[in-house]
């Protein structure tokens, strides 16, 4: 029997969504789970997975087209199946869409399609050879345009590059499959630092200022700016800093890190979310969320989000049940979210029931910072660099590790006392990190 797909709500704050791209064409088969999809929201582009096994009957909607939730995007039948018009409308307007226009046939447009294939071939031809005929080598490696430009931006020999095209020259996605692989290889602080690269600071001479830009923002900046305006005003933010003794902690992730493969380090980070997890556990007002005036809904799961810097903005993937998980875990799959955050291939479980948020800005030196909190939680960790500084013990100055963190909370939902137990909680496991590998 067919069975029509919509588009999905990725988010309690979704209203419409961008259908990106095809990944199954029409014809081919489907199996239940596959990606068929991917479609762009205001947080991310995200893969759609089919919730049916069959043949992609019919592509309702085409790519590049915005579309509010639940509105019908295809029809997957049974093997052999052939709806026909009458029943593919009946089937979208059981779904709540609008019956779409009859598809012409292979039968009603050959010529259109000859003259489509014709064109296509042509025009492919030609961008081979504008690109062959602009091909040379760099530094004695044979590349495409793009692919110098992007290794010049990124600061990337490419010499250390295998290229793919024709030659061996080197192309665009042998750049980008450099990085991942710098990635994968555990060398992930290497690969950021490389997408960091700052651009030459320019020599303006004397005379006139450039004229003024004007920008569109993007969904994700919209996003961003719509909940945090809203969180602003109406969440009644207090504030907590408390300065942690890391010392235990910095030897400790030594330690483990010389047993594990490269792929495999664990960060500070990932002592923190373990650490703020457990100590969630204990406070449950702080693993909450406003249910309405009147109710305070307690999480019983702790799933904890994580902040990550996106071109164009900021994305944060969760953890889920952080507290029932091993560091080594929790490390595994925040890198593997962060790199499809970064990608924008996130999926929708990897930004999807976070309880509680953590922004940690100390990879960028930053001492001490107060994050807003990310609605519809109660409060978020916001956590400076790990530092060595002078400190007084026994009444002598020595050099110690010292890290900041911030807690924003909402007030309707706690209070000061109960926010500065969780805080000394929280240092009872980061000063004694043993514990969180118990």
């Amino acid at each position: 029997m067919a069975e029509v797909v919509t588009m999905p709500k990725l988010g309690f704050d979704m209203d419409e969504g961008k259908l990106v791209r095809w990944v199954i064409p029409e014809g081919d088969p489907v199996e239940k789970g596959a990606v068929i999809a991917e479609i762009e929201t205001d947080k991310a582009t995200v893969e759609v997975e089919s919730g049916y096994a069959g043949v992609m009957f019919r592509h309702l909607a085409e790519e590049d087209t915005a579309l509010p939730v639940n509105a019908p995007i295809a029809v997957i039948a049974d093997e052999g199946e052939e709806p026909s018009e009458d029943e593919i409308d009946s089937l979208v307007k059981e779904a709540g869409g609008e019956a779409p226009e009859k598809a012409p046939t292979k039968e009603d447009k050959p010529e259109e399609e000859a003259e489509e294939k014709e064109e296509k071939e042509e025009t492919e031809e030609e961008s081979v050879e504008e690109e062959d005929a602009d091909v040379t080598p760099a530094g004695g490696v044979r590349s495409s345009p793009l692919a110098r430009r992007m290794a010049e931006d990124h600061d990337i020999e490419l010499k250390k590059i295998e290229g793919s095209g024709p030659q061996g020259r080197v192309v665009k996605k042998d750049v980008e499959d450099y990085l991942e692989s710098m990635r994968q290889e555990g060398r992930e602080e290497e690969a950021e630092a490389v997408e960091r690269v700052l651009e030459p600071m320019p020599a303006f001479a004397p005379g006139e200022a450039p004229e003024d830009e004007v920008v569109e923002m993007s969904r994700l900046r919209q996003a961003i700016g719509k909940r945090m305006q809203n969180s602003n005003q109406n969440f009644p933010h207090f504030y907590l800093t408390r300065n942690y003794k890391t010392d235990q902690m910095m030897a400790l992730r030594k330690d483990i890190n010389q047993l594990l493969p490269e792929g495999e380090k664990i960060s500070v980070n990932d002592f923190i979310v373990k650490a703020v997890a457990l100590a969630l556990r204990r406070y449950p007002n702080l693993n909450a969320s406003i249910e309405d005036k009147t109710h305070i809904r307690r999480h019983g799961q702790v799933n904890v989000g994580v902040a990550v810097a996106v071109e164009g903005g900021l994305m944060t993937v969760v953890c889920k049940d952080a507290d029932q998980k091993p560091v080594r875990l929790i490390a595994r799959e925040v890198r593997e979210m962060a790199i499809r955050a970064r990608e924008r291939k996130v999926k929708n479980e990897d930004i999807e029931g976070s309880t509680f948020s953590i922004s940690n800005l100390g990879m960028y030196a930053i001492d001490n910072f107060a994050a807003i909190i990310n609605p519809p939680e109660a409060a978020i960790l916001a956590v400076g660099a790990v530092q060595k500084v002078p400190d007084v013990v026994d009444g002598e100055v020595v050099v110690a590790s010292r890290m900041k963190a911030t807690l924003s909370a909402d007030h309707r939902v706690t209070d000061g006392a109960e926010a500065a137990e969780f805080m000394e909680v929280l240092a009872d496991y980061l000063e004694e990190p043993m514990r969180l590998l118990l």
